[in-house]
């Protein structure tokens, strides 16, 4: 039996920032150069996370998504990145993220060619780990497009795994094994989480209600079997490896906004945000960098959150902390009027344990605020706008 290939890494899950969402396969650099996906914007992105707090705050990995490479690989079959738009290669890059104590991540794929058509790792998995690991690159996110059979699939995700373990470098890998599994069959999430730190589960992010809700919807409905592999060393991503936080963009209102944050901390979810940060407003940077989600989405006892009851458009979601603690997540899903209440007994919580015989209640999202001491047999009455969520730890 092959062994499990714990790398060590992703204890908590990862945080960063990710090209994909928000700047996609921009390669146009004469016309617009300042959203195509090239070193200046790497560069520029770094500089920003760690003079304006982002890397403070927890984002420490800045991650290159599909589109960096030259259309073939060199001469001695190594991937190249595009010398038009990454004139001092991704080497240079690496050293100089490092310089701003952020780590670097990078994009390749299990097939022969990546999604947009750039070389695929295909027959080329321990050449390319260990050309990723001699430029100092410290996560992989390894797409599955183009891969042919389920058993190719399969096979490079677990090769490529070996590989990085092989190059003795610490690498965080990223995997979307499961997403291109299952249409077919159900994924085998604990030999997933042998092989990978995270996954990817569903479709790509939109910079969009309809999205985020498709999101959330998709991990109650499966809920029973991904939770309980989540954990210190691997974990689920609710949307497409990765691309996911979009607050700051263009698609979600402010409670929609406070709603990606709060659920993103309650399912465990990695963070990694695709927006300008260049041009963010202060609310988005707020919401971001707001240190008590944050801490919950990092929290060492590793369990991922659930959805424990459903009540018309009410979603009540809950999370176990380290210190007997639980967040709890009060999601609204109507689109339609105004505030609404929702009554919940705290005897629900935690089977019955997380308010037994008293606890305290403290709100995070959308202000954080004390709510006092209530007691087993209390009832807690919640205001919530539609398609916000209020998130609270007891």
């Amino acid at each position: 039996a092959v062994p499990a290939l714990d790398n060590g890494l992703a204890r908590t899950p990862p945080m960063g920032w990710l090209h994909w969402e928000r700047f996609l396969c921009g390669t146009d650099c004469a016309a617009d150069p300042h959203r195509c996906v090239s070193e200046q914007l790497f560069v520029e992105m770094a500089d920003v996370m760690a003079a304006e707090g982002w890397r403070d705050a927890g984002y420490e990995f800045i991650c290159i998504d599909d589109c960096w490479m030259a259309p073939t690989r060199d001469e001695h079959g190594r991937l190249q990145a595009d010398p038009k738009r990454f004139p001092s290669g991704i080497h240079k890059l690496a050293d100089y993220v490092h310089s701003k104590g952020l780590k670097l991540g990078i994009y390749s794929d299990v097939g022969n060619k990546t999604c947009a058509g750039f070389p695929g790792s295909y027959n080329h998995y321990d050449l390319d780990a260990q050309t990723f690991a001699s430029w100092g690159v410290d996560l992989l996110k390894f797409d599955g497009c183009n891969s042919g059979t389920l058993e190719l699939l399969g096979e490079g995700y677990r090769r490529m795994s070996l590989a990085l373990n092989k190059t003795g470098r610490s690498i965080v890998y990223s995997c979307e094994w499961p997403f291109y599994l299952r249409p077919m069959q159900q994924p085998n999430y604990t030999e997933i989480k042998q092989y990978c730190n995270h996954w990817r589960n569903f479709f790509d992010v939109y910079d969009s209600w309809s999205s985020i809700k498709s999101i959330l919807d998709w991990t109650a409905l499966h809920q029973d079997s991904i939770v309980k592999i989540a954990g210190p060393g691997g974990w689920n991503d609710p949307d497409m490896a990765s691309r996911g936080l979009v607050i700051g963009n263009f698609g979600l209102s402010w409670d929609q906004a406070v709603t990606q944050m709060a659920m993103w901390a309650i399912m465990a979810a990695p963070l990694f945000m695709s927006n300008d940060l260049r041009h963010i407003s202060p609310e988005a940077k707020w919401l971001l960098q707001n240190k008590e989600v944050i801490a919950i989405n990092q929290d060492l006892l590793g369990k991922q959150g659930y959805q424990i009851t459903k009540d018309k458009n009410f979603e009540l979601w809950e999370r176990p902390l380290s210190g007997q603690a639980y967040a709890i997540a009060v999601l609204n899903q109507q689109e339609i009027g105004g505030p609404q209440n929702f009554t919940f007994s705290l005897s629900f919580l935690g089977n019955g344990l997380a308010c037994n015989p008293a606890c305290s209640v403290y709100q995070v999202l959308p202000a954080s605020r004390d709510w006092g001491v209530y007691n087993w047999v209390s009832s807690l009455s919640v205001e919530v706008n539609p398609t916000g969520t209020v998130l609270l730890k007891v």
